[in-house]
């Protein structure tokens, strides 16, 4: 039996999109491949209005954040905090070699942007690297404001984790000040698992000529040459995965990016909803993600065993992350999900709860 994904990723996938990834493959160095990476980079710089390179790599989003701190931190690096993976890309930075710090932010609650300020006047980073959307306590930190703040500091490379946002809550690249907006379409852009984004600022690749050891693989200059020339990349892609992500955003398209937006946020206002009748929210009142509900668990009840009954119904929802497990439980509303859907499982939960 098929459980139904409600986890923060990889998000459900329907069946027109894994269908779409059956066309017979093509050669990654041909005509073909071209047009359709071609054809992607221009549907997403549609959809987020904005005329910076974009970059298809395959690999998991990790592989992505990996290569922003190898491609542009040259100096030293300053992470914000405040969940498991904001705080892992702090450990990537540190796993490279690179001089880096971290804003240690208290789990559930958003950064304030005043502390990046007080940090950046320091004039000892280059680089700032943020988490839109934090899948482990369910907050949505504050980018546009932390964006108007670092263009007081034209040095700085700014940099944004937007694996589990991208695609159901509005980014502002240009007007935000983004350099770098890394992401991954396995969750809100609804296609399997296996290529990350790269959305890249002139600024930022001009910071890149200048970095030392950027690696092969994640080399974004390397990725521009073979763009630019050839409309290829220089590893061999999932060219199925591309397959999918150009018939999803054919998808995003006919929706309207504002639709699929105001979808999310009605979706999350149900699942909020339920959450605060039973229990409550953890995030931080007014910076609660649309993407993800992350809720505190204040009956005190195994939520190893919720899973497990909720998995007999065909559903599933995630435990929280790391130090949270059993603490929290977490309940995407991603991608191509719908309300009809959301509420399902709502009320599943209520007869395996018997709330």
């Amino acid at each position: 039996m098929h459980k139904k994904l409600f986890i923060p990723g990889p998000t459900e996938v329907k069946k027109d999109v894994l269908l779409s990834q059956t066309k017979p493959l093509i050669n990654h160095r041909g005509p073909e491949f071209s047009n359709l990476y071609l054809g992607i980079v221009l549907k997403l710089q549609k959809i987020l209005n904005t005329k910076n390179q974009i970059f298809i790599v395959t690999s998991s989003g990790t592989g992505a954040m990996e290569g922003a701190v190898r491609n542009f931190v040259k100096k030293r690096a300053l992470h914000v905090g405040g969940g498991a993976f904001g705080e892992l890309w702090y450990k990537i930075s540190k796993a490279n070699g690179k001089a880096a710090d971290l804003i240690e932010v208290e789990w559930g609650k958003a950064v304030n942007p005043e502390k990046i300020r007080e940090r950046l006047k320091t004039k000892k980073y280059d680089t700032l690297f943020v988490t839109h959307s934090e899948t482990s306590t369910g907050v949505l930190h504050p980018i546009k404001e932390i964006g108007k703040i670092v263009k007081e500091f034209p040095e700085v490379i700014y940099l944004v984790d937007a694996v589990s946002s991208l695609g159901g809550t509005e980014i502002k690249v240009k007007d935000w000040g983004i350099d770098v907006l890394i992401s991954a379409p396995q969750k809100c852009l609804a296609i399997p698992p296996g290529l990350s984004i790269a959305i890249v600022s002139e600024k930022a690749l001009k910071r890149a000529i200048e970095v030392k050891n950027r690696g092969y693989y994640f080399d974004f200059l390397l990725m521009k040459k073979f763009f630019d020339e050839k409309r290829e990349t220089p590893a061999t892609p999932a060219v199925s995965l591309f397959y999918a992500l150009d018939f999803s955003l054919n998808k995003i398209l006919k929706e309207g990016i504002k639709n699929r937006y105001k979808r999310h946020q009605i979706m999350a206002g149900h699942v909020r909803s339920w959450a605060e009748k039973y229990f409550s929210l953890f995030p931080e009142k007014g910076y609660e993600s649309p993407t993800l509900t992350v809720i505190k668990n204040t009956k005190g009840i195994y939520v190893s065993d919720l899973i497990k009954k909720l998995g007999e119904k065909g559903f599933t929802i995630a435990n929280g992350y790391g130090k949270l497990k059993e603490k929290t439980f977490r309940i995407a509303h991603m991608g191509d999900l719908t309300l009809v859907e959301v509420k399902e499982l709502t009320k599943n939960l209520d007869e395996v709860l018997k709330l």
